[in-house]
């Protein structure tokens, strides 16, 4: 019975990762990727897939970027690999927050991490001071920065609340 149910969900993941490419994401299983597309569709988003640059930006003018962070009910959502030092790449890793015109948080449920449950707007320079703090205080060259919904419940707009929430 488990064995068959496995296979029902690779032949799905497969049929969904062809349809992907069809539209020109090459790696649906990238980390992340799910989410992004679903927190996009949420908020009137353009997808960008590339694995570089920030998560989405507005479908009428490309040039307003946006970064997503996500979690599930209780956890923390966080930039990966950003630098303490050396200072270029510091300055980098800071860039990946300030490039953009905003910052959302998604906060998915804890028992169904498929459907938001809340998004938050967040100033990229509210992020890059908290972020430059941790950095500060890390005893690491190259950090994960996190923050916790508490904080930013705090510091952002809720832009879109499940209406079961």
């Amino acid at each position: 019975m488990v064995r068959e149910v496995y296979q029902d969900i690779i032949a799905l993941v497969l049929q969904a990762a062809q349809l992907a490419k069809t539209v020109g994401i090459d790696n649906l299983l990238q980390p992340g990727l799910v989410k992004e597309m679903i927190i996009a569709e949420h908020l009137g988003h353009q997808l960008i897939t590339s694995k570089r640059d920030a998560d989405a930006c507005d479908p009428r003018d490309t040039t307003m970027l946006y970064e997503y962070l996500s979690c599930k009910e209780g956890g923390s959502g966080q930039f990966d690999r950003m630098f303490k030092a050396p200072p270029e790449k510091r300055q980098e890793s800071l860039q990946r927050i300030l490039r953009n015109r905003q910052v959302f948080y998604a906060v998915f449920y804890a028992d169904n991490q498929t459907k938001v449950k809340v998004i938050y707007a967040l100033e990229p320079q509210v992020l890059a001071a908290a972020a430059v703090e941790q950095l500060d205080r890390s005893q690491n060259d190259i950090s994960h920065v996190g923050f916790r919904e508490s904080w930013v419940q705090a510091r952002g707009q809720v832009v879109y609340r499940d209406s079961g929430a």
